[in-house]
Order: C-alpha cells, then sequence, then structure tokens
C-alpha cells in the first residue's frame, strides 16, 4: 500500500480560506456506505440523518495561540516557534528554520519571555525550557497566534473561529475542525431530539497533521498524542454499545480515540494516556459507527483513515464528486457524514 495510492487532485480555488458566516452553513454530503448514494445537502440538516438512539463523540480540546515569533539573542534572526505539548521539564516545539538553532540556543520573545533549546529532536522538534515572570498562558495569549495550518494564507478575523464551540480543555496545537460546523443552535436541536452527547479530549498534536514521508504506508509511525476519557462518557458509551445505539465519532481525533481505548480494554473505560493508533486500510473498526468530519488533504493519513472507514477507491470517487459540486476543502471547508 503506497503513499500515492491515496493522491488526487484538487483545484486550489476549492481550498477554503475563511470560514463561512454561520458556521453550520456549509455543505454536507452524505455517504451511505451500504448503498454507496451521496446526498447533497446542508449541515444545519444533520439532525435529519440522525436516529433518537444515537451517541454523538464530541473532542472538548481547545486549541493554543501557541505560534509565537522570537529573536535569537545571539544573531536577532527570526525564530518561529510552535508548541506542541507540554513535558516535565519543558515543552516540545517545533522550530522553524530549525538548522537555525542548536542545544544551548536562546530566543527571546518581545522580552516577555525567553525560551532556550534543552535538546534537539528529530523533524525539527526540540525540547525547550521558557524563563519568564507571570503565568505561562496569560504570555502566550499575548503572543502568541492561532496555529492555522499553511495552506490558509488569509489572517483569521476572529481567532475563535478556530475554536470549536465546546472547546474546554486547553492544549491542542491545532483544531478537530469537524466540530467547527456545529454552533449551539444546531447543538440543541439535536439535544431536543433526544440524542445524547458525550465528550472526550484529545490534544492534536504532530501525529494528526505531519505528513506522510515514507513511500509505504505501513512504515510511517505515528507520533503520540495525550487523550483523556471520563467516568460519565466511558459509562455512557458503555451502555450505548450494550444497548445497540449507533455510535458517531465528530471528526477523525474522536474516531482515534474511541479506536484507541476500544482496541487496548476491549470496552470503554475512563483513563488518561497517550495513543499513536495509525487507522489505514485494513483497519478493523471496533467502536464507530458513523462519522462526521471533513475533506482531507491528499496523501495524509486522516485520508487514510476515512479510506479505512469506507473504501479507498470509493472515498477517492466521492472526493471527484464533491470537487465537481465546489464543496470547500480542508480545515474551514464543509463536511461529510458517513453512515
Amino acid at each position: 500500500m503506497k503513499v500515492e495510492d491515496f493522491n488526487y487532485q484538487l483545484p486550489e480555488e476549492l481550498i477554503a480560506q475563511t470560514p463561512l458566516d454561520k458556521r453550520s452553513a456549509s455543505k454536507l454530503l452524505v455517504i451511505d456506505r451500504k448503498t454507496d448514494r451521496l446526498i447533497d445537502d446542508r449541515f444545519f440538516n444533520l439532525p435529519n440523518y440522525l436516529n433518537a438512539n444515537d451517541v454523538l463523540v464530541f473532542n472538548d480540546t481547545k486549541v493554543l495561540p501557541s505560534r509565537i515569533y522570537g529573536n535569537k539573542t545571539s544573531t536577532g534572526a527570526v525564530i518561529e516557534f510552535l508548541l506542541l505539548h507540554e513535558e516535565n521539564d519543558g515543552w516540545e516545539v517545533l522550530v522553524r528554520p530549525a538548522r537555525r538553532i542548536k542545544k544551548g540556543t536562546i530566543v527571546d520573545f518581545a522580552g516577555l519571555m525567553q525560551g532556550e533549546i534543552v535538546e534537539k529532536r528529530e523533524e525539527g522538534r526540540c525540547l525547550v525550557h521558557f524563563y519568564y515572570q507571570g503565568i505561562f498562558l496569560e504570555i502566550l495569549e499575548r503572543l502568541g497566534k492561532m496555529p492555522l495550518p499553511p495552506y490558509i494564507h488569509q489572517e483569521l478575523a476572529d481567532p475563535k473561529r478556530y475554536q470549536t464551540v465546546y472547546a474546554t480543555h486547553l492544549g491542542s496545537a491545532a483544531a478537530p475542525t469537524a466540530g467547527l460546523h456545529f454552533d449551539n443552535d444546531l447543538i440543541a436541536q439535536i439535544m431536543t431530539k433526544g440524542i445524547e452527547i458525550c465528550y472526550l479530549t484529545l490534544h492534536i498534536g504532530l501525529a494528526t497533521f505531519r505528513p506522510v514521508t515514507e513511500n509505504d504506508v505501513q512504515k510511517h509511525r505515528m507520533h503520540s498524542e495525550y487523550y483523556e476519557m471520563n467516568t460519565k462518557t466511558a459509562e455512557l458509551l458503555c451502555r450505548a454499545r450494550h444497548e445497540d445505539k449507533r455510535i458517531i465519532a465528530v471528526g477523525t481525533t474522536s474516531a482515534r480515540t474511541l479506536e484507541a481505548i476500544y482496541s487496548r480494554y476491549q470496552t470503554f473505560k475512563a483513563v488518561s494516556e497517550k495513543t499513536d493508533i495509525f487507522i489505514y486500510p485494513g483497519y478493523r473498526f471496533k467502536a464507530v459507527d458513523a462519522l462526521i468530519t471533513n475533506f482531507h488533504l491528499p496523501k495524509s493519513t486522516l485520508i487514510m483513515l476515512v479510506s479505512a472507514f469506507y473504501d479507498r477507491d470509493k472515498i477517492l470517487k466521492t472526493y471527484q464528486h464533491a470537487i465537481k459540486e465546489r464543496y470547500r476543502f480542508f480545515s474551514f471547508g464543509d463536511a461529510m457524514f458517513m453512515i
């Protein structure tokens, strides 16, 4: 299985640069995996495709304003840090340009704090120790920018649009973008229908958005990401599975978390740990019955996951349908509901 097997050509104008004024106004492509039927609709009509005994699982991670720019104290060169996750003795950070720094390099951030390179790692990652006075997250709020993907070239007018309306637990380096389509009115409508909603947390890091560099898919290794599921969610999902209710993952990060837990424990349970689960065709889903997701980058681990959930050839044909119908792609783009 080659990475090129998951490639497709996308007109650049279909890469969504900005979010829509109304979150739920995006397009929705409904896919019936049994009949291969495609339905073109709008996201605000999602409740029409939900059953009263469904359970929706959201990832309530909150994006850090984790992209910060500073200057090397030795030369003044501009250095970009993307904070990935906190460790016991510092932060793992993606540094650009990595070639300009070495162990011991100090980067100053507008006189508000300094970061020292404690360890250089692979793929531009470094362990950094920060020196500052006050509260780190407050300083980050002043210095940081939302870590928009590199294919988005326009400034975001409202940083809250790169957060879900239910974002709670701060710590992610990217947004769980399937959740961006939900507004409070739509969530209320879903709950009025009797559908249960629950939350888990996966802090998105390199694993989700790092490109696949191996030609052979099976040789790719995911970076680990922290996740947690609380007792309330675990009990609700165990009851749903026992009662044969449909478990719907909102986004690939929710799907990966559910599958990671169920694969490890053969049930849902309250846990706080890391996962490097990599889902690609051949994987048998154990926890997820339906999936809401965006349209993903060519050759990415995310298009591999949705290909595993449906079928690689059928996914690529579905994407061609979306291109023909002028769907918007990627983070601020439109959505699919795979039932």
